[in-house]
């Protein structure tokens, strides 16, 4: 591959992540205002518009990058999640008059936005060349987007009905606790609100032991770039010699 196919191939992959994540932001934004303001997604024309050409981007980034890639086989595994997260379900619930209940409705609304998340903490871990601090970008980003993602469904789910909800600032604290297995004094009283509990713990013991486990290794590694001459030699001195 001549340097100069490289650079073309580079200037695309840098555009598409820049667009990736601009339009993985409005959705975040898009629908956290939805949320907080208690608009009804369906009823909100601009949205459905919105969240159905973010799919198509996110589609034709799927198959832009399928192109380019040299491994396309291996391409497709490794990224065939990104697709699937990417149809429009929400389109096509619509179209179709696909009876479903609020619940299933609110949790397709975020499918779009999971798929920004995951596109997101990969283009985070492109910044750095160093590959500890990419997997540590990676989690933390996908870590915060359950986080974030959590306790807008659990606001919506249990905002006027569970007495500890009282605004979005609670049900974020909620979120941070539970993932963290902290704790919180806070319980769901809705029975996707405890799907909810149940899902953030889970990804929370999975994603910390592997930050853990990363940041470990990045210590070890900069402990092995020292000098041997910085590094105290070890005393094989006898004691009956004292």
């Amino acid at each position: 591959m001549t340097p100069f196919i490289t650079k073309h191939k580079q200037l695309i992959y840098n555009v598409l992540n820049a667009i990736i994540i601009t339009l993985s932001a409005g959705l975040i934004i898009y629908l956290s205002v939805l949320g907080l303001k208690g608009i009804e997604f369906f009823s909100d024309r601009h949205y459905m518009t919105f969240q159905l050409w973010v799919c198509y981007v996110f589609i034709a980034d799927f198959f832009i990058e399928l192109y380019m890639s040299r491994q396309k086989s291996r391409y497709c595994k490794r990224r065939f999640l990104f697709l699937i997260l990417s149809i429009p379900y929400l389109n096509i619930v619509a179209g179709l008059n696909i009876p479903l209940t609020y619940e299933s409705l609110y949790f397709l609304r975020f499918v779009p936005l999971a798929r920004g998340a995951l596109a997101m903490s990969i283009v985070v871990g492109y910044i750095s060349r160093n590959r500890l601090t990419n997997i540590f970008a990676s989690y933390s980003v996908i870590l915060l987007a359950f986080i974030y993602c959590g306790s807008l469904l659990f606001y919506e789910l249990e905002h006027g009905v569970n007495p500890g909800i009282q605004n979005y600032g609670d049900a974020l604290w909620w979120a941070f606790s539970v993932a963290t297995t902290a704790g919180c004094n806070v319980y769901p009283v809705t029975g996707t609100g405890k799907i909810v509990c149940a899902v953030l713990p889970s990804m929370g013991t999975v994603i910390f032991p592997l930050i853990t486990v990363v940041v470990t290794n990045a210590v070890r590694e900069r402990l092995n770039t020292l000098s041997p001459s910085k590094i105290p030699a070890p005393t094989n001195k006898n004691p009956a010699d004292t």
